[in-house]
């Protein structure tokens, strides 16, 4: 019994997304595809789903293909377990795994070992990045700070950074909203 079960998607949250992007009303889309729009809006509300034609005809309206608009789609419903991987003994190279499957609101990844230093993020959305075991020096926004295990540093979406393992074996996991959300900005604060 396998722990991923493919899941029926939801393709209005795409096709509103690309809508959107394109600034386009339901009335021009349903003049492009003759499609009607309170079909079009169910579509979006995944209360209606699209054949496949009707599909492809959405898709050439928002100038893309069908196959990118499911790939943007959400599951319907997922439970997905992403086992840990054997750990070979022998191995201190440093390597990153994906603790998230898919196309989700949410990323998540495991660092293990030495990460380039060099390298300097600013990522759309915000994220948390928590350390597991070791310990890490982060720069952000021209301060330094050090982290040890247990630790985490909250980043908002379009902080600079860039980190460093400062211990042999140091796991870091970073979580951050995906790219293709839309951040809210709090301007209250």
């Amino acid at each position: 019994m396998g722990d991923h079960k493919e899941q029926p998607v939801r393709v209005g949250a795409a096709v509103r997304r690309r809508r959107r992007a394109l600034e386009l009303t339901l009335a021009v889309v349903a003049e492009r595809t003759g499609l009607s729009v309170p079909f079009l809006s169910q579509v979006e509300n995944d209360r209606a789903r699209p054949s496949r034609t009707s599909l492809e005809k959405l898709a050439d309206a928002l100038r893309t293909t069908a196959v990118e608009l499911l790939a943007a789609a959400d599951p319907a419903a997922s439970v997905d377990v992403v086992r840990a991987d054997p750990a070979d003994p022998d191995d201190f190279e440093p390597r990153t795994r994906s603790l998230v499957r898919g196309h989700h609101q949410l990323h998540a990844s495991e660092f293990i070992g030495d990460h380039d230093a060099g390298r300097e993020f600013q990522h759309r959305n915000d994220e948390l990045m928590y350390v597991a075991d070791g310990a890490v020096e982060i720069e952000a926004e021209g301060r330094a700070y050090r982290l040890g295990r247990g630790d985490t540093l909250y980043l908002t979406g379009g902080v600079r950074h860039r980190w460093r393992a400062t211990v042999p074996d140091t796991r870091v996991i970073v979580v951050a909203v995906a790219e293709h959300i839309e951040a809210v900005q709090d301007r209250s604060r």
